[in-house]
């Protein structure tokens, strides 16, 4: 039986502990896609994770759902990332880069005017689709998701090669990998769901033509970091930005079959509808785990001592946990304690300052009433 706490490795990352900090959009970049200097301080303070997952990151400017959301298509994000990875590398951990494209879910105002790309161009919900974005008085707030219009197979191809671009970039920034967002209603999820996937070219129809796309992203970020470096993030069942798949047994089934040779590092399953208190765990493991064997990292609404059974009873090889370590930067050790947890406050999710960025206390911070 393993523990929470014993060492893995997933491909060839390996891991101290099997407490993963899930992928978390912060939205603290600049206008240019720059992660913002104290983003190292924010992940390295929690290196203590036995593998970091950073906020998705766009891959080019036609990519952004979250305003201020970083990017790494350009030298000067690259550069910015280094010091982030310098520094978690310093505390002991493990980070890998997640690689974002959000496809229709986007607005002309986050796109420089652009109309957001996706699939077929299905609009018929877009009042379910997640847009944030910065206004000036400085407060982070929904707005309206532009009609998105279907990607020529040229545009499909340019996406592909970014994604290896973004890969290379996350190679000389000194990522231990990469993460591929194939989750949460994003482009890469859109090409999976039959619903919002209309194509009749090599691009949509069967199984096969859906993920066509995320086996050619694969392909092209192999080119610049070895497949066991490279994971992947799903949510089959997930309602998040109205993917709408009215068979993800028959989706994802399909795909397992090809994870079972793909030779990559992990699969990251995410139970997203966990957040709105429908939980879909006992659906999604089946559905995998008869088919695919490699190392498996679960998320989404999982309690510490939930964690600890699951890892145990080999369910998953390990747990990532997305407000828990937002809250709690210190969470491996506090998990050993027993707690106490700090509770995530929402007004810093996104956007802004330090504020609910680098002020929750570890165990051993001075309490704020202690005088030296």
């Amino acid at each position: 039986m393993a523990d929470l706490f014993e060492s893995t490795a997933l491909g060839d990352i390996g891991l101290a502990n099997r407490t993963v900090m899930a992928p978390m959009t912060r939205s603290r970049a600049d206008e240019r896609g720059v992660i913002n200097s104290s983003a190292s301080e924010y992940y390295g303070s929690r290196a203590s994770a036995g593998l970091i997952i950073t906020e998705g990151i766009n891959v080019g400017p036609k990519s952004n759902a979250f305003d201020r959301a970083p990017g790494l298509w350009t030298d000067e994000q690259t550069e910015a990332w280094k010091t982030v990875v310098g520094r978690v590398h310093e505390e002991g951990g493990r980070i890998v880069a997640q690689l974002w494209h959000g496809g229709r879910a986007s607005a002309r105002g986050l796109l420089s005017d652009e109309q957001p790309l996706s699939p077929s161009g299905v609009n018929d919900d877009l009042d379910r689709l997640q847009v944030w974005a910065l206004l000036a008085n400085g407060a982070y707030v929904r707005i309206a998701a532009t009609p998105s219009r279907a990607m020529t197979v040229r545009e499909i191809q340019d996406a592909v090669n970014e994604f290896g671009v973004a890969a290379a970039n996350a190679a000389r920034a000194g990522f231990d990998g990469v993460e591929i967002h194939g989750a949460n209603g994003y482009l890469v999820h859109q090409f999976l769901s039959p619903t919002i996937n209309l194509r009749t070219d090599d691009y949509g129809g069967s199984v096969e033509g859906r993920s066509r796309l995320l086996v050619e992203i694969v392909a092209a970020i192999a080119e610049a970091i070895a497949r066991s470096r490279i994971g992947l993030r799903l949510s089959p069942f997930a309602d998040y930005n109205s993917t709408r798949d009215p068979n993800p047994e028959d989706t994802y089934g399909g795909l397992a079959e090809w994870l079972r040779t793909a030779g990559l590092a992990y699969l990251h399953l995410a139970d997203t509808n966990a957040w709105t208190g429908a939980p879909d765990f006992g659906r999604m493991l089946p559905i995998f785990r008869d088919i695919y064997r490699g190392p498996l990292i679960v998320n989404a609404g999982i309690t510490p001592e939930r964690a600890v059974e699951i890892v145990s009873s080999g369910e998953a090889d390990a747990v990532a946990f997305g407000r828990l370590f937002l809250a709690n930067p210190d969470l491996p050790a506090r998990i050993r304690a027993g707690g106490p947890y700090n509770p995530p406050q929402p007004f810093g999710f996104y956007g802004g300052s330090d504020l609910g960025y680098l002020d929750y206390p570890s165990l051993n911070s001075p309490r704020p009433d202690s005088a030296p």
